[in-house]
């Protein structure tokens, strides 16, 4: 393809000390849908931090472009300024970018500047507001322990910690980190059981290592994938016992194919399962629990 035919795409999401927003990878999309309606080929630069296997601004030549598109986020800073250096012998517009400095070298070295927002004009949509329509993605609470040293030797919490976490990274989904701690002070953690109740409900999996994990998450009619922490199986082995609860991992069987085997179930035939049992929960006649032998153990005279 020969330079004068080839556009190249850039943004923050280009620099290898800025960053990749949701917005701005949208926003890019959007950019990226025009220009294949309009025909026009062009290439994408990521930064090496974001995207290790994508093009990088040390492997392209400049000379290949002709023109350069600057997308979304602030034309402000020197990574902006020295692009207009590289690329001096391209056409250079940016796009539903902000305007801080009218007066910056960033801002004035560009050809045409098609702002989302800037002193004195009307503000745009942002790209991202029209960009693509996405697939939906599975939204998952992850509820971990690293404490419970009461099981001394028996216990696996970092390696099962380790291997959760490292699998999840590579789950294309929505992970959203939960605490079953409560605190009233902190904004960060729920402050009442309702409000842990109110997220779990929402979500289409948890994945914990944690008994209550495991028991709010059904009770709120999500699927919980548990994995007991604790060689030889404890509580969290016996609380999907007496839940009757099958997605559950013991730690020494914690293998990539056993968590996606669970994974598949858990967002299928898990979600009415998990109902089920949460409808169990709060049905007339319950499965009995230890409170319901209380009063009667109240009853109990002392020995002697």
């Amino acid at each position: 393809m020969r330079g004068r035919d080839k556009t190249l795409v850039t943004g923050w999401f280009s620099f290898l000390h800025g960053e990749a927003t949701a917005g701005d990878v949208l926003a890019l999309r959007r950019v990226e849908e025009v220009l294949r309606g309009a025909g026009l080929p062009y290439d994408v630069v990521w930064s090496p931090g974001f995207r290790a296997d994508a093009l990088h601004f040390a492997d392209l030549d400049p000379a290949a472009y002709s023109r350069l598109v600057f997308v979304c986020g602030p034309a402000h800073g020197p990574q902006v300024e020295e692009l207009h250096q590289r690329f001096a012998h391209c056409v250079r517009v940016a796009v539903g970018v902000s305007v801080v400095d009218p007066g910056s070298p960033a801002v004035t070295g560009f050809h045409r500047v098609l702002a989302r927002d800037a002193a004195g004009a009307v503000p745009t949509p942002d790209l991202a507001a029209r960009a693509p329509a996405l697939p939906a993605r599975p939204v998952v609470g992850v509820i971990l322990t690293h404490g419970q040293h009461e099981y001394g030797g028996q216990r696996r919490h970092e390696e099962v910690a380790a291997g959760l976490t490292g699998w999840l990274a590579g789950k294309d989904c929505a992970r959203l980190e939960l605490e079953t701690r409560l605190d009233a002070h902190d904004w960060r953690l729920c402050g009442t059981p309702a409000q842990l109740e109110a997220v779990l409900a929402r979500l289409d999996l948890v994945v914990t290592d944690r008994l209550h994990g495991l028991v709010l998450a059904l009770r709120a009619g999500t699927p919980a994938l548990a994995v007991d922490p604790v060689a030889g199986g404890a509580k969290v082995t016996a609380q999907a016992r007496a839940c009757g609860w099958p997605a559950l991992v013991a730690a020494e069987r914690l293998t990539e194919g056993v968590l996606e085997h669970w994974w598949d179930w858990c967002l299928t035939d898990g979600r009415e399962e998990a109902g089920r049992i949460g409808a169990g929960f709060r049905s007339a006649e319950p499965v009995a629990d230890a409170a319901d032998a209380l009063v009667a153990a109240l009853g109990t005279r002392p020995a002697g």
